[in-house]
Order: C-alpha cells, then sequence, then structure tokens
C-alpha cells in the first residue's frame, strides 16, 4: 500500500480513496457499525488515524437528528476551588462514559444561568448540570420542554427538575451551631461575603442562626460583605467585626477562605486561637489540612458529587435504573481552631 500523508483536514471521502472502499463503508467502521470484514474495519481504522481524522460529532448529531454527546454544566463561579473539584469528578466520569462537558458560569445569578440555558439549549446537549435549586420559571421551563435530562447539584432538593445530587446547606450550619455549643461557645459571630443572590451561602448561615437560637444563645453579631468570598474579605471581616463586637468567643466564617484569612488577622495582632476565639470555616479547603492548627470546617466529597451528578446523567439517557434524588453527606472536622 502506498504510504499515507497526513493531513489535518482529512474527511471520510480522503479516508475513503485511500482505503479502496466507499465513503459508507468508511462512515459505517468509524461509527461503530457492520457488515464488513475485521480486515476492513482495521485498514479504515488505521488510515484515520494516520491521516489525522477528528470526527464532527456535533454534526453527525444534527444529521441523524440525535442529541450530541455533550453535557452543559453551569456553575456559581468559574474560580471557585471547589467548584473545581466537582467539575473534575463530572469530566472524569463523562469522559470514561463517551461523553464531553461544557462548562459556564452564572455568577450566582438565576437570570444569568436563564441565558446559559437557552444557549446551550440550542446546541442540543445530551444533558444539563446545574448548580443549587433556585431558578427562573424561564430555565425550569426551557429544560423540561427540551426533553432532556438535568442533574441539579449541590444544594439537595427533594422536587427536583429531573434529578438532584448534593446535600443541605441549612443542615451544615445546624451541625456546625450545635458544634460549638458543645465546645462552650456562647457568643458567636459569622463572617460572610454573599455576593449577588448566593442562597446556598445564606442557607448556611440560616442553619447556623437556627441551632444557636434553639440552644438559647442567638448569634451576637454578622459581618457580610458585598464582595466574592476570599482570603482578605475573610481577614478585612473579621477585623470588621471585632471592631464592633470584641467579646466574641466564636466566628463561623462563608468558607474555608475566609476562615483563613481570619486566621491571619488573628496572627497579626496576637490573639490566641481557640483560647480567645474559635474560627470555624465550610468546605474542606485543601489548604485547611495543612495549617499550623486544623481548621474546624465541614469537608464536601465535591469529586464524589460531580462523578455522581455525571453517572445519573448517563444512566438516565441510557435509560437504566437510577435515583431521582442522591444525598451525598458532608463531614465535620473538629479540627484545632475552635
Amino acid at each position: 500500500m502506498r504510504s499515507v500523508e497526513r493531513k489535518t483536514k482529512a474527511n471520510l471521502e480522503d479516508i475513503a480513496r485511500v482505503a479502496g472502499v466507499s465513503k459508507m463503508t468508511v462512515s459505517r467502521v468509524l461509527r461503530g457499525g457492520s457488515g464488513f470484514s475485521d480486515d476492513t474495519r482495521a485498514r479504515v481504522r488505521r488510515i484515520a488515524e494516520d491521516m489525522g481524522y477528528v470526527p464532527n460529532r456535533l454534526a453527525a448529531a444534527f444529521a441523524l437528528d440525535q442529541a450530541s454527546t455533550l453535557v452543559g454544566m453551569c456553575v456559581p463561579r468559574l474560580t471557585s476551588g471547589l467548584f473545581g473539584h466537582v467539575l473534575d469528578g463530572v469530566d472524569r466520569a463523562l469522559s470514561r462514559l463517551g461523553f464531553q462537558v461544557m462548562i459556564g458560569s452564572n455568577n450566582h445569578s438565576a437570570e444569568e444561568e436563564e441565558a446559559w440555558v437557552r444557549q446551550i439549549v440550542a446546541w442540543r446537549p445530551s444533558g444539563v448540570i446545574l448548580s443549587g435549586r433556585n431558578h427562573t420559571a424561564g430555565t425550569v421551563d426551557l429544560l423540561r420542554n427540551a426533553g432532556m435530562p438535568v442533574v441539579e447539584i449541590w444544594e439537595l432538593t427533594t422536587s427536583p427538575i429531573d434529578m438532584a445530587v448534593g446535600f443541605s446547606h441549612f443542615d451544615c450550619g445546624v451541625e456546625i451551631g450545635q458544634f460549638v455549643i458543645r465546645r462552650g461557645r456562647r457568643r458567636a459571630g459569622f463572617v460572610g461575603a454573599l455576593s449577588r443572590s448566593d442562597v446556598m451561602g445564606q442557607a448556611r448561615l440560616q442553619g447556623f442562626e437556627a441551632a444557636l437560637a434553639r440552644a438559647g444563645h442567638p448569634l451576637a453579631d454578622r459581618e457580610v460583605l458585598h464582595d466574592s468570598p476570599g482570603f482578605y474579605p475573610g481577614y478585612y471581616g473579621l477585623e470588621t467585626l471585632l471592631a464592633r463586637r470584641p467579646d466574641l468567643d466564636v466566628v463561623y466564617f462563608h468558607n474555608d477562605e475566609m476562615a483563613i484569612g481570619g486566621l491571619a488577622y488573628c496572627q497579626s495582632r496576637g490573639i490566641r486561637v481557640p483560647d480567645d476565639l474559635g474560627i470555624v470555616g465550610w468546605g474542606g479547603m485543601e489548604a485547611a489540612s495543612v495549617l499550623p492548627r486544623r481548621l474546624t470546617t465541614t469537608v464536601v466529597p465535591t469529586t464524589a458529587i460531580g462523578k455522581a451528578a455525571a453517572e445519573a446523567l448517563v444512566a438516565r439517557l441510557k435509560g437504566e435504573p437510577c435515583q431521582d434524588v442522591t444525598v451525598v453527606p458532608t463531614r465535620l472536622v473538629p479540627g484545632e481552631t475552635a
């Protein structure tokens, strides 16, 4: 056989010409069809690889009037470390199952999420993964009319659009509230950065407040910044809070990043943790486990959530049994800072 020259944009006709078969045979081989010899299959696949052929999956899906192998996924922030691990879990599972993920963000805005959904539905994906359970009526209508699998992750809902994988943020706050009360803390504060409509962060705060109130020691004060959660907002937020209430004996932070910022402020001011002030985070950020004192926090199984969501979506596509609601438990780590 004459040598095959690699081409960057080889098509089915190029492969058919070199292999000495019809274009239809090449198409059937590359789609995994039957009706030809093993030798023909091996020859066509080898030539396609040598020529650098890349199939146009989207065009094939439109031609067959079927959904593509694309799965759309929308998260609150692309810069979130926690959601980075969720995305990794989704991507690894989907790749293994023959699908690809298209990622977008909504910046904690239900309206921006709806705009993203309108765009992604036009690409006719196989399914969609959304973060949270609060969506506009337009988003819900779009997805139900599209007739595709939908998985809502992160904030658990018992009445999902289709399927849900996650945990209760309110319960996370309750658990931390009960924990600090057991530790003898009686004057608790909160530092957060609830940018825009971060309802999941608000749910944790509400759960924390509910547990404290039931114990007879309501939340003493809070500092909620109109900013994205991060190290510096945690530092500055604690400084501002303690300027008003220097008698606080524990502070619950929106997430681990902010808690680490709070720890840095304590160190800069000679505030002993946990003797003078308890510090509590949320999320299970990797850096929280290698601090001089391990941070008291709630560990979220981020990768497991992503994997479970991807597997549930593909199971629905294949008509296999799957749960409508999957609870992925979080874990409170007592640490050494509270």
